[in-house]
């Protein structure tokens, strides 16, 4: 069971990125799906979330308007799209999943089992 996240990268400030989540040894199909983000000396944080059942999200008020979350399931992969990038948001990101087959939008770190290895994000300005 293993999550691989990736596009992370140097943006410039405004820009946009996109990230990938991508999920082997298991579907996704049944799974919630996270984004969170960690910068230095900070606590890891919830950006956007998406339930398995009928892609209902959740975003922080830090990126809302700003980042999409989706994913495909026939490609068992999950996407954070990052538009307007600040110097902010510059941080290691990571993917999680869930097993939760129901309406459950789940946005707690301490609610997810899988996590991926992190890709870092740096918005310079």
């Amino acid at each position: 069971v293993q999550l691989v996240d990736a596009g992370g990268g140097l943006v410039q400030s405004g820009g946009s990125r996109e990230l990938s989540c991508t999920a082997s040894g298991f579907r996704l199909d049944y799974y919630a799906v996270g984004w969170f983000r960690q910068a230095p000396g900070k606590e890891r944080e919830g950006v956007a979330c998406i339930n398995s059942r009928d892609g209902t999200t959740y975003y922080a008020d830090s990126v809302k308007g700003r980042f999409t979350i989706s994913r495909d399931n026939a490609k068992n992969t999950a996407y954070l799209q990052m538009n307007s990038l600040k110097p902010e948001d510059t941080a290691i990101y990571y993917c999680a999943a869930d097993f939760s087959p129901s309406m459950v939008v789940r946005s707690g770190v301490n609610e997810y089992d899988y996590w991926g290895q992190g890709t870092q994000v740096t918005v310079s300005s």
